[in-house]
């Protein structure tokens, strides 16, 4: 395992440079992201319409901040279960999207696409919200705000702690995987 402090969007080379169980520290803009989006965006690709957001080489963090506090930029942010976005996830990889933050074990569909697109899963620590919060510079509701918690929110973070659970060659963090 090795220690990266990253800068977003991250290229295909360092996505290929980073192996399961690395310990990264992200910078830069990310989006949240929690099923009702998802399940919006796809909507949106069936429809042809216009995404309210780019998805080449973004980073989608699965979650939905809480209210913010006086004097904070952010809620708490803590990730949510990631395999519930896997029909999802998938779709959005075919059209670009590389980077997706979460908690838990995925799916071996979204494995085998994960590797096909070269794409990488980190995970962040579920029940540490009120702390990854303060890596949240700055944060503005940008897609589909009548969602609530669950809109689409662009974030600038500083040093947000992650792990990789799967990188691009499908390795994985999670035991009961482990061969």
């Amino acid at each position: 395992m090795a220690t990266y402090y990253l800068t977003l969007p991250l290229s295909k080379d360092i996505r290929k440079s980073l192996h399961a169980g690395d310990i990264c520290y992200l910078s830069g803009t990310l989006y949240t992201a929690r099923d009702a989006a998802h399940k919006r965006l796809c909507r949106s690709m069936e429809l042809n319409e216009a995404l309210p957001v780019e998805l080449a080489n973004t980073t989608i963090y699965y979650a939905g901040p809480t209210p913010t506090p006086p004097n904070q930029v952010s809620g708490a942010i803590g990730p949510t279960s990631s395999y519930r976005m896997d029909p999802y996830a998938i779709t959005l990889m075919c059209h670009g999207q590389r980077v997706t933050i979460g908690k838990g074990e995925r799916s071996e569909a979204f494995r085998e696409h994960l590797k096909q697109t070269s794409s990488i899963y980190f995970t962040a620590v579920g029940g540490l919200g009120a702390l990854l919060s303060t890596h949240v510079l700055r944060s503005e509701v940008v897609a589909y705000p009548d969602l609530g918690a669950e809109a689409i929110h662009l974030l600038e973070v500083k040093e947000f702690p992650v792990l990789v659970g799967y990188d691009t060659f499908g390795n994985s963090i999670f035991k009961s995987e482990q061969k």
